[in-house]
């Protein structure tokens, strides 16, 4: 039971999509917010979506060891960040090991479109939009709106 005036957590649920020779599990993470000295909160980490690929490994069962991760346009920027420091590094040769495991996952239209919807409500929650709306209460914005109401407009007339 929630007390009037205060809002449930929020909760960020996973969704799977099981295949016959791979899964794939889509897992929302949270932004993170630190505290300021007037109180107020700010955005420290903004959140992401995490895609594992998992190959399958028998009837009904899947290699989650094995698992190919992947994150969304929003955690992109640490990678890339990431990659530009080794490519600036000069005089180091790193050896990569060639590994040709993809894993295809064929979805119908239903399924997509269950993840562009997904996608498109979870956007705002991992920016950290929904906090903001979440703080503002109907009480203040009334008394905003109805702080000069004395005011003779035009189409009043």
């Amino acid at each position: 039971m929630f007390v009037a005036g205060q809002y449930p957590p929020r909760v960020y649920v996973g969704y799977t999509i099981y295949k016959g020779k791979a899964a794939l599990a889509v897992e929302p993470r949270p932004p993170e917010f630190s505290p300021l000295e007037s109180g107020a909160f700010k955005l420290s980490k903004e959140g992401f979506i995490l895609l594992q690929f998992a190959p399958a490994a028998g009837v009904r069962q899947y290699d989650w060891s094995r698992k190919q991760e992947a994150l969304s346009a929003l955690g992109l920027e640490i990678l890339v960040n990431f990659f530009m420091i080794l490519i600036k590094e000069e005089g180091v040769q790193n050896k990569l090991v060639n590994v040709d495991e993809n894993i295809y996952i064929p979805i119908t239209k239903a399924e997509f479109a269950v993840l562009v919807s997904s996608f498109n409500f979870i956007l705002p929650c991992l920016l950290g939009w929904h906090t903001f709306a979440n703080s503002t209460r109907p009480e203040d914005a009334s008394r905003l709106n109805n702080a000069n109401s004395t005011v003779d407009y035009e189409w009043n007339r």
